[in-house]
């Protein structure tokens, strides 16, 4: 029995299953990840500095006009569409076998492949906020607002994504705690686990099976019981059959 087929048994006599995810994940959509050798954080970019002190909370609101130029070229893909491994965990939670999608991702594909429950540990860019007033707008807004978009309130809209030096919501972090402690198996995928606090919840899992699918190593890989270093979408796609 291959590696994929060990998966495909324990998505098959499992019904109580959380998957969490990570940039990787959306790799496959045409989104570049943070950490690797192509990722952001190893592209060269206008600025002299880099993209961890960009997406900083006290940089945003020091330099507003300046985050906004990174954020618009660097982290919003409007254009991508969900890959397999988003339509493989919106068919496993279909099929009443996968619980939650617990994500660090900020693109909203697990959404637009269908999946119903998903929780966005780092926020989305689909949501943005008057920092004055509270005004909720979409992202369609951010996109045709031409340097520092502002309510007509006249405050400053910022996305609901959490920014380097900022907490994650409490709910959100308790919920996904709860549903990893809870489940009988745990799928990681497409992360590196080296971003805390999230990482930090997988280690929380007292389950039945942990299964770490990530195209490289992770310091996690000892402690689980089927590690698959391979594409994520070719990998979920063949294990559920789509």
């Amino acid at each position: 029995m291959n590696k994929i087929e060990e998966l495909r048994k324990i998505i098959e006599e499992n019904d109580n299953i959380v998957f969490f995810g990570g940039a990787g994940v959306s790799v496959p959509s045409g989104i570049p990840d943070f950490r690797s050798a192509d990722g952001i954080y190893s592209q060269a970019y206008k600025s002299v500095l880099n993209p961890e002190t960009i997406i900083s909370h006290s940089f945003f609101m020091r330099y507003p006009d300046e985050f906004y130029e990174f954020y618009k070229d660097k982290m919003i893909y409007e254009k991508a569409e969900p890959n397999d491994a988003h339509y493989a965990l919106a068919e496993l939670e279909r099929c009443g076998k996968l619980n939650a999608v617990i994500t660090q991702n900020i693109d909203g594909l697990h959404q637009k492949a269908g999946s119903k429950r998903v929780l966005e540990l780092h926020g989305t860019i689909h949501y943005n906020y008057c920092m004055k007033c509270g005004k909720r707008y979409g992202l369609e807004y951010i996109l045709n607002s031409k340097g520092v978009p502002k309510c007509s309130c006249g405050g400053i809209v910022r996305p609901d994504v959490v920014l380097y030096e900022e907490g994650l919501d409490g709910h959100t972090v308790e919920m996904s705690r709860a549903f990893v402690q809870a489940a009988d198996v745990l799928i990681v995928g497409g992360t590196s686990l080296k971003v805390y606090p999230a990482a930090g919840y997988v280690r929380e899992f007292v389950g039945k099976k942990l299964v770490l699918i990530n195209k490289s190593a992770t310091d996690m890989d000892s402690d689980a019981d089927l590690v698959i270093n391979d594409d994520i979408a070719r990998v979920l796609r063949e294990a559920v059959l789509l």
